[in-house]
């Protein structure tokens, strides 16, 4: 994703990225607005969690403040790590063939399974789902989900964090459907929808014993 820089926000972020921190009178100089509009921004930016703020002291005066950007903050600016990731794949299978790819994926699998097994260890199984949702929407996945009957639901992922890798591989979709069945304790897990075939989002049914 190409970031536009459109409002003085976006150019407030970027110049904090060019310059690592800065101080309002800095960013007034460069952005050639009023004192009072850079404070209105930073604050802004400061209440979404993007940008924070430390005290310098001065050899004279009273100290200033210098902001800068947070971890959230530096999540605005793109980063191709699906890109490097879908290289070495290629190269992996390029060196070691097929094989050692899809072990690559049965590895992800099962650390993932020991991972999500952990956290919905000893839960009924609407407990397990509820827990499932907040782990994909804690990794991007964008989930919700829908009770269709006592034993039966419908799990969307509006988004798909590794569609790149995916879509070249679908070893992914496949390890991370077992990877479900696995840790919810049922073979009843169907992907009816998915990304990586045109579809808006990935969706799967999921029906309890």
């Amino acid at each position: 994703m190409e970031v536009q820089i459109n409002s003085t926000k976006d150019k407030v972020l970027h110049l904090l990225k060019k310059e690592s921190s800065m101080t309002v009178n800095d960013l007034r100089d460069r952005l050639k607005i009023t004192h009072m509009a850079v404070r209105k921004h930073l604050t802004a930016l400061e209440n979404i969690g993007f940008v924070c703020s430390k005290e310098s002291k001065q050899s004279i005066g009273r100290p200033i403040q210098i902001y800068f950007l947070t971890e959230k903050g530096e999540k605005f600016f793109p980063k191709n790590y699906e890109g490097i990731s879908l290289e070495f794949l290629q190269d992996i299978k390029e060196m070691y063939g097929n094989s050692a790819v899809d072990a690559l994926f049965k590895k992800r699998e099962e650390r993932l399974t020991v991972e999500y097994s952990e956290r919905l260890a000893d839960k009924t199984s609407e407990e397990k789902i509820a827990e499932l949702v907040k782990i994909q929407n804690e990794k991007g996945y964008m989930a919700d989900v829908d009770q269709v009957d006592e034993q039966t639901y419908e799990l969307t992922e509006y988004n798909c964090p590794i569609l790149t890798v995916a879509s070249s591989y679908k070893t992914a979709c496949h390890c991370e459907t077992q990877m479900l069945k696995s840790v919810l304790d049922t073979d009843q897990v169907n992907r009816v929808n998915c990304k990586t075939e045109g579809n808006d989002h990935c969706k799967f049914q999921i029906q309890f014993k």
